[in-house]
């Protein structure tokens, strides 16, 4: 019978090669946002919200007015510009019906956003308020000041509930907590982020970001909130005290935004330095990023990350809209009815094959000389510059189960040169099974003759068993981390389901909004 020759399959160091820019189901979720579209605003654009009902209107705040935009024609539905200065952080109410905003004038105005009419004007700041929210019972309106307070005002009564001047600077950002209306948070420029309790108009909790805060968040579950200031995001812990849980630095210019998105599970951030990147709030780590073309001072993103709206310095506006799949018309589909099934061509071209280049080791390998095949990928040069092709050897020899043979042919250099391998690699994530697996052959081969090794040898082999016992503990650590951490954030992956509350508060202009009458322009 004829001897059948195969050709020789060469070792495969591919799957051990550093990962280059991965494809993610991130990446692609977050490009299916098509191409901007570009407004321009007069004045910086200072915030931007979106309604939480259909059609998502979102409100963007700059000068002297909130324009309130149409998501899909990208043009403006309602203008309201009841301000005589700056206006500041318009944010509409859950039902979509009503929106509140700061000013520079130190007055808080709310607004009924079918008729633009003013509603109420909650006066007693005496500085510019730059944030202004509705509390989780959606009855009462917060506000943050330049004036270092905080106030608690009760839309029916237009009376002021609450005020908490702890603060030794500017407050530019706040939260109400999405589980109780009696809990706020406020950042203020002094690095400070205070918790205040409404029913006992206390301070809780004061924790220090150590830069001016610029925005802060809270995450679903009440119990977690974030802040943004500098160039760090930092994760705290309420029932713990207020411990710091995760320091996130992947800006280099001051951040000026936080929002949440796909239900709850990303984290978006957006910065000075033109970009938005977006975390994955398991890990903390970027997902996407996204460019712009100047610093970006606001952002929003609608339910079902639909549309993102980004406000930058220059005035412009960018809305980018998720891009829905197009299918094939069905008169298209005609075009194609007679169509033959194959296409059957008469030329065909036969292309000359290259002759395909062996690798050294690899040659040894096909030999059967595995000893002299390690010892080719144990040089300095491959081990030190391309460790993926030393650890694609070692893996197939593992494979062949000829490791210990051509271990126990090393020459004492070569036995060094292979211990330094182990030391170097052992914590490198791509190598590590291997590394491990390859230890175990090494002892097993060495076990009786360790005593022999030269003095050098046998100090490497002393470093290599510290190392390993080294990452064993970091793994012990790492596991019981990612435990906690696991347990935090599945109380904090909760949906952003509201109350079915009815807001059926039929409001009418008070007599201090009757009298505060600006000429819409």
């Amino acid at each position: 019978m004829a001897h059948i020759s195969y050709p020789f399959k060469k070792t495969n160091k591919a799957v051990y090669k550093k990962p280059a820019s991965v494809l993610t189901e991130d990446v692609i979720y977050w490009k299916k946002l098509g191409s901007p579209v570009l407004v321009k605003e007069f004045g910086a654009i200072d915030y931007i919200d979106f309604s939480p009902v259909e059609p998502y209107y979102f409100a963007a705040t700059c000068s002297v007015r909130v324009q309130i935009y149409d998501p899909i024609t990208k043009v403006v539905a309602k203008n309201i510009s009841k301000f005589v200065e700056a206006a500041y952080g318009g944010t509409f109410r859950r039902d979509g019906r009503l929106l509140v905003a700061g000013s520079e004038e130190s007055a808080v105005k709310l607004f009924d956003v079918q008729s633009k009419n003013v509603l109420r004007v909650f006066n007693g700041h005496t500085g510019p308020v730059h944030r202004t929210f509705f509390t989780r019972d959606q009855v009462k309106v917060l506000s943050f000041s330049d004036d270092k307070s905080v106030c608690l005002w009760d839309i029916a009564t237009e009376e002021k509930i609450a005020s908490f001047s702890e603060h030794t600077d500017y407050i530019r950002a706040g939260a109400p907590s999405p589980i109780s209306p009696d809990i706020i948070l406020s950042g203020s420029y002094d690095h400070t982020v205070k918790l205040y309790d409404c029913r006992s108009n206390e301070t809780t909790l004061t924790v220090n970001h150590g830069c001016p805060v610029e925005s802060t968040l809270f995450l679903p579950s009440g119990g977690i909130f974030i802040s943004a200031g500098g160039t760090d995001i930092k994760v705290w812990d309420i029932f713990n005290g207020g411990k710091l849980l995760a320091n996130i630095s992947q800006h280099h210019k001051t951040i000026t935004t936080l929002k949440l998105a796909s239900n709850n599970s990303r984290l978006m951030s957006a910065s000075l330095d033109r970009h938005v990147k977006i975390y994955d709030l398991a890990t903390f780590k970027v997902v996407h990023n996204i460019d712009f073309p100047n610093a970006v001072l606001s952002m929003a993103i609608s339910e079902r990350d639909d549309v993102l709206a980004v406000g930058m310095i220059d005035g412009v506006i960018s809305i980018r809209k998720r891009v829905q799949p197009v299918s094939l018309s069905e008169d298209k589909k005609g075009l194609f009815k007679f169509a033959p099934d194959h296409v059957q061509t008469v030329d065909v071209v036969v292309t000359k094959q290259k002759a395909t280049k062996v690798a050294e080791f690899d040659n040894f390998l096909r030999k059967m000389e595995f000893t002299k095949a390690l010892s080719v990928v144990l040089k300095s040069y491959v081990a030190t510059k391309f460790p993926e092709k030393t650890i694609a050897l070692i893996q197939e020899m593992l494979r062949r189960k000829v490791l210990h043979i051509a271990i126990n042919g090393l020459s004492e250099k070569d036995i060094g040169m292979l211990l330094k391998f182990f030391r170097k690699n052992l914590g490198e994530a791509r190598f590590t099974r291997i590394v491990i697996d390859a230890v175990n052959v090494f002892v097993d081969v060495f076990e009786n003759k360790i005593k022999q090794f030269s003095e050098q040898n046998l100090c490497l082999y002393t470093s290599l068993q510290e190392d390993i016992q080294e990452e064993i503990e970091v793994c012990k650590r790492v596991s019981e981390l990612e435990g906690a951490i696991g347990l935090l954030f599945s109380g904090a992956q909760v949906g952003n389901s509201l109350d079915t509350m009815e807001l059926n508060d039929n409001l009418v202009p008070s007599s201090k909004a009757q009298k505060d009458i600006v000429i819409d322009v």
